[in-house]
């Protein structure tokens, strides 16, 4: 995940949660280019009245990712890795760990580490701005818990049914990242919360290095192996689809290769 610094320029052409912020990089290698940042997040599951529910947390405006609707989570902390993990390698552990204790600190509610299911990877494309890599995994919950919201850094939380906070979206009603639009995608296609869980458990978690570009039409879009334009960082070449266009009139998932 990506905290976008676009010119003002490029924001005016962009939809309003295009996070990508400067595009220009084509490799982490460049000149610029930060270095990602690790980074965990857990989405709680509850079986509720309008179906499979997801926690949602609404950051502060002011903040990383500020007004957005997202899933407890945060930096990974060195404390977060095993004690007996000297050179601080096992990154899974530690993105585990730092999932747990993010949804206590944002959400005031205890979970273990060892229910997590981990459904995807995103890497943000390369560029100047500060870089999130990061883990997402997932757990059902009794949906009884007390959310506690600390009301700064978090404003709001919600139990929202993925196919709803996505047409949400559509109105304009709350803000979603990319990363969050596709993962409540991937979602909204399985219930009750049990099933979603076995599905990720079954499946191998999905890797996304992020390349993002901008079309002949003006529109930014995020593709993801598979789609034809994503090797040659373009969006206008023909074929398969694996891609998020970032429009100003909403996100439009374009899929014809990858499995959800």
């Amino acid at each position: 995940m990506t905290e976008a610094n676009g010119s003002g320029a490029d924001k005016a052409s962009q939809h309003r949660n295009d996070m990508y912020g400067n595009i220009d990089a084509r490799s982490e290698d460049d000149a610029g280019v930060e270095p990602t940042i690790p980074a965990a997040t857990v989405i709680l599951l509850r079986d509720g009245e309008q179906g499979v529910e997801v926690l949602m947390l609404r950051k502060n405006s002011k903040i990383t990712f500020g007004g957005m609707w997202v899933f407890p989570g945060g930096k990974i902390d060195a404390e977060d890795f095993p004690r007996n993990d000297a050179d601080k390698s096992d990154l899974d552990a530690a993105a585990r760990t730092a999932a747990a204790r993010e949804t206590e600190e944002e959400a005031g509610i205890q979970v273990s580490a060892d229910d997590f299911v981990l459904l995807s990877h995103w890497t943000p494309p390369p560029g100047p701005q500060k870089r999130f890599a990061t883990w997402f995994f997932t757990a059902a919950v009794s949906g009884d818990e007390d959310i506690a919201i600390d009301d700064g850094e978090i404003k709001e939380h919600a139990w929202l049914n993925p196919a709803q906070a996505l047409a949400r979206h559509a109105k304009g009603e709350i803000d979603l990242v990319p990363p969050t639009w596709i993962t409540l995608y991937h979602l909204s296609r399985y219930s009750p919360a049990a099933a979603v869980v076995e599905h990720f458990r079954e499946h191998a978690p999905k890797v996304y290095k992020t390349r993002v570009v901008k079309a002949a039409s003006g529109a930014r879009v995020a593709m993801w192996e598979g789609d034809a334009g994503y090797a040659p960082w373009d969006a206008d070449v023909d074929g398969e689809r694996h891609r998020l266009v970032m429009g100003e009139g909403g996100f439009t998932f374009e899929n014809t290769v990858e499995a959800y």
